[in-house]
């Protein structure tokens, strides 16, 4: 059988994305099942190195996950020739310097979101990246989940008619730490650090809408700092800086008209943490993350208003749930495989640098509406 090893230096995977999602459930389950098979002779085998600032974080996090290279040393495994993929997790404010440096030494890239602090910044990378000929890419992790499949495939085979708006609830409550711990590291909360939920979750919406439902053409934001404070890792109490809300409308290609609020402070009171509404002509449907529902339009109840009475139709009852139609994979280790395979094989990977530079500039313009309290053309980037 012939073996492709592929370094792979993990930057920044001591975070809880970047262990879980992008080392123990991609690259080490890649691993473990034998590398990414092509065909029945020929797979791919990853070989990561894991880089970051605490030696003691590192070591640990080899040993739980049988990764047998860690250092703290970048540049070390840049110079490496066995390592060709540099894979940033890093906070927003580190990535950028980090990502140029590994392009400057002829590295392909693949990188989580935001890809840079700024749409400028971010667009440099993919520039960077096109003039030195690696190849590079943007983890949109969210088009492989199962949910939001099958709105693709209802989308696909017409179910929907002619799509009419898409509303997007997400979110869920973070604990300030009085007295609950925290489950999101304090940065998230301090824009000088680099945090907020607009320049998070904009770049998301950005990719979602566009793969799924029509290219974002505006946009209409507003942002907010609902809690004013919370406590960090050690205990303390720390201002809150960072938007930690977003009520964003989008006008998409095609006339769609696109709602989403994104907060780190609702409760949950809907089917999933992340759930969308698509509404069309000739059909509905509801997906969270992995389960769907549909109504079309011949089996839509008819209600008619009367606050006076108790509702006679019970409105969780007039929906099909979805089936499954195949396996769903861990959405980051798809991504990944697809990657692997446009590094090794060539194969097409259309999830690019430009990409997330579009996702960072839906972010800066979701703030300039905020700050101008106006709605803010999107214009298109160059490839």
């Amino acid at each position: 059988m012939t073996t492709h090893k592929i370094g792979i230096i993990m930057n920044g995977v001591t975070g809880r994305m970047g262990t879980n999602q992008h080392l123990m459930r991609s690259i080490v389950a890649l691993i473990r099942q034998g590398g990414l098979k092509l065909s029945d002779d020929e797979r791919i085998l990853p070989d990561p190195i894991l880089v970051g600032r605490n030696a003691s974080k590192l070591e640990k996090l080899a040993e739980a996950s049988g990764v047998g290279r860690f250092t703290t040393n970048l540049g070390e495994a840049l110079a490496d020739s066995a390592n060709t993929i540099y894979f940033d997790a890093q906070t927003t404010l580190q990535r950028f310097d980090a990502v140029k440096q590994a392009i400057a030494a002829g590295k392909h890239i693949y990188c989580e979101k935001p890809s840079a602090h700024t749409a400028e910044a971010a667009y440099e990378l993919y520039r960077l990246s096109k003039n030195a000929g690696v190849k590079h890419g943007v983890v949109q992790d969210k088009l492989w989940l199962p949910g939001l499949l099958k709105l693709k495939m209802l989308r696909e085979t017409g179910f929907f008619g002619e799509i009419i708006t898409v509303r997007g609830e997400f979110g869920y409550w973070v604990f300030a730490g009085d007295p609950v711990t925290p489950q999101r590291p304090s940065w998230n909360y301090r824009k000088e650090d680099g945090g907020g939920i607009i320049i998070d979750m904009l770049c998301h919406w950005r990719y979602v809408l566009d793969n799924l439902f029509g290219k974002v053409q505006a946009v209409s934001c507003l942002g907010a700092t609902h809690i004013k404070r919370r406590r960090d890792e050690s205990g303390n109490w720390y201002d809150a800086t960072a938007d930690d809300a977003a009520y964003a409308t989008f006008e998409l290609e095609g006339g769609i008209v696109a709602h989403i609020n994104s907060s780190w402070c609702v409760r949950v009171r809907r089917d999933d943490l992340a759930v969308f509404q698509v509404d069309g002509t000739k059909g509905t449907a509801v997906a969270g993350l992995r389960n769907c529902w549909i109504q079309p339009y011949g089996a839509t109840p008819r209600p008619v208003w009367n606050p006076d009475i108790e509702s006679p139709i019970n409105y969780f009852d007039t929906w099909q749930q979805v089936p499954n139609h195949q396996n769903y994979d861990n959405a980051f280790k798809v991504q990944w495989e697809l990657f692997l395979r446009h590094v090794v094989k060539d194969e097409p990977f259309q999830w690019s640098l430009l990409e997330g530079a579009k996702g960072v500039q839906l972010a800066e313009k979701g703030m300039e509406s905020w700050a101008r309290r106006a709605w803010v053309d999107v214009p298109g980037l160059e490839p």
